[in-house]
């Protein structure tokens, strides 16, 4: 597999593993029990980009891994 080709692969799986890892770690206004007046109670109470984005990244590393295992031995 070239360089750009994984590079491309690696980022179309970073942004297909968001949204399953994106609800991990959600904690809800209403399951906080601080909603905000004017907000609906199924807000977000509090985002840790930072965790999420790393996360995100570990499992998508994981992901590539295999399939880069599976194209490699073809």
């Amino acid at each position: 597999m070239r360089t750009s080709v994984a590079i491309a692969t690696f980022f179309c799986m970073w942004f297909i593993t968001l949204f399953a890892v994106l609800p991990f770690f959600a904690q809800t206004q209403g399951e906080a029990g601080s909603v905000v007046p004017g907000t609906p109670e199924s807000a977000p109470h509090k985002f840790n980009f930072f965790k999420v984005f790393w996360v995100n990244t570990i499992v998508a590393g994981i992901a590539f891994a295999a399939v880069y295992a599976i194209i490699a031995n073809l």
